[in-house]
């Protein structure tokens, strides 16, 4: 059974230790395309990989007896990590080849894996870079639809886009285990509707003090422990 992340104490973000940590630790592997020529605009990169999240927490092999229920839950009962890394070209082939689901957003296109141990990532993965993932927004975003969920980046943070897109995957996630059967449903059917969107300074203060999902990193990499990274908005959750 997957610990509630609404519990004092069951944060899968929590520097100190955990029960959590003392499960089998496995990572989220997601692999952003980024072509030389044609890298995708930073916020699509961002919204596609917190849907390509979704998708696999809500796809059918991830769910009871599913191929990949195992792996999903035994991930989800410890520390809910994720890594992004980059690929072209015949690197994308070959991660194409591996069992996983690709989203596309309006130009990104972001493939997701089962899960897989810390010191288990397949071979045509584990060599491909993670560092190195800055990508831009040719233009800035239009406003987000106050009527969709909006994943609100904490705007003093200078995070990676690969480090971005990890923490709108936790922020997602978290959203998606505070909502119930049916409205889980409907975003699903909606086929996950969200923006990822840099909240204004006051407006993000007003968001950490709020009843919403609350990304703190645990400072793996890029930025502090502790730090407040993603806040998660659905209308459900109001």
């Amino acid at each position: 059974m997957t610990s509630d992340p609404s519990v004092p104490g069951e944060s899968p973000f929590r520097t100190e230790p955990s029960t959590r940590d003392e499960a089998p630790q496995y990572v989220l592997p997601l692999v952003v395309r980024i072509e030389r020529a044609a890298p995708p605009p930073r916020t699509d990169a961002l919204e596609t990989a917190a849907r390509a999240v979704l998708v696999m927490l809500s796809d059918e092999r991830s769910l009871g007896e599913g191929e990949w229920a195992e792996a999903v839950r035994d991930w989800q009962d410890a520390r809910i990590r994720k890594v992004v890394r980059r690929a072209r070209g015949a690197e994308w082939r070959r991660a194409e080849g591996l069992p996983g689901i690709t989203v596309t957003g309006k130009s990104a296109e972001v493939r997701v894996f089962p899960p897989v141990p810390l010191d288990g990532w397949p071979k045509e993965l584990a060599k491909l870079q993670v560092s190195g993932t800055d990508l831009d927004d040719p233009e800035p975003p239009v406003d987000a639809d106050p009527s969709a969920p909006v994943l609100w980046l904490n705007p003093d943070l200078d995070m990676s886009a690969g480090k971005a897109m990890a923490q709108a995957g936790h922020a997602a996630q978290l959203a998606w285990w505070e909502l119930s059967d049916e409205e889980r449903d409907a975003w699903r059917d909606a086929g996950f509707p969200l923006a990822v969107r840099t909240a204004q300074p006051g407006r993000w203060a007003e968001l950490t003090t709020s009843v919403l999902p609350l990304v703190r990193d645990a400072g793996f990499t890029e930025i502090a422990p502790g730090s407040c990274t993603v806040v998660a908005y659905h209308p459900a959750l109001r």
